[in-house]
């Protein structure tokens, strides 16, 4: 079986709405190729392995599981990133996250990503800003597995540490930024099958009303935050009023919603102290 033919096939037998992109994406990481390969080579001949390894990743594509597991990596803010079942797969709408902190984040800053996951935020936040020091957070240790692998990837110096919020959490920051948990507990069912079967529940819950970690990190940051520092969340397109009040109500001023590319509330910026 050809390239071209293979890659027809596999398009045509992924059940999905982006199955040609996904076809193509497997059939390169079965067979070890670039993207142009399969036009300009679409009569290379496929190994009898390399033919059997690409339809049954087609079967496990679907049975729901996600491109970015089955390869164990994905794109973010312009880097490739490791990740597993363990990590929640980054989203093109965090990219507004990684933005602003570039941004806003004042020179020479030290800076704490907390619920870093795939260490995704935290890497791209150093590999443009050098001068800002990192330190990335997270309950779950084979979470920090993933994040250390993506860091080294990069060689970047950033402190990984393991803690449940600020537990282990010992210095202050100049900003703390964090992707917290905040689907409510009711919503997550009527996800997509690729998210709820698939993507780790507890990095995706964030309790009855969505909003339980930000009321914890709104309250105990003011500890690990210098005088007129800023904290500055990923939050749902539906909480931006909400999150603003916990924060209000905690003593921040400044406070401002900033919306993605398509128009939806996604981060929330916060000053306190001063």
């Amino acid at each position: 079986m050809t390239y071209r033919e293979a890659y027809d096939k596999g398009r045509k037998s992924i059940v999905s709405d982006e199955a040609d992109i996904e076809a193509a994406i497997l059939l390169e990481f079965v067979c070890n190729t670039e993207r142009g390969d399969l036009f300009s080579h679409p009569e290379r001949l496929l190994s009898e392995n390399e033919e059997k390894k690409y339809f049954s990743l087609i079967e496990r594509r679907n049975g729901k599981e996600p491109v970015q597991y089955i390869t164990g990596k994905t794109y973010f803010y312009g880097l490739e990133f490791f990740c597993d079942k363990s990590v929640l797969i980054p989203r093109f709408d965090t990219e507004v996250l990684v933005e602003e902190v570039i941004k806003r984040a004042p020179k020479n800053s030290e800076l704490l990503d907390l619920c870093t996951g795939s260490g995704c935020i935290a890497i791209c936040v150093k590999h443009e800003r050098e001068d800002i020091a990192v330190s990335a957070s997270d309950i779950s240790k084979e979470a920090l597995l993933v994040a250390e692998k993506n860091k080294d990837r990069y060689n970047l110096d950033i402190k990984l540490i393991r803690s449940d919020l600020f537990e282990n959490i010992d210095k202050k920051f100049d900003i703390i930024v964090s992707n917290p948990p905040y689907i409510p507990t009711k919503v997550i069912s009527g996800l997509e099958d690729k998210v709820k079967d698939f993507e780790p529940k507890g990095a995706l819950d964030g309790g009855e009303d969505g909003l339980d970690f930000y009321k914890v990190i709104a309250k105990e940051a003011v500890n690990y935050l210098k005088d007129e520092s800023i904290l500055i969340m990923e939050i749902g397109f539906d909480q931006g009023e909400d999150v603003s009040d916990i924060l209000h109500d905690n003593g921040y001023k400044n406070i401002e919603v900033i919306k993605d590319l398509n128009g939806l509330d996604r981060v929330v910026y916060a000053v306190f102290g001063g």
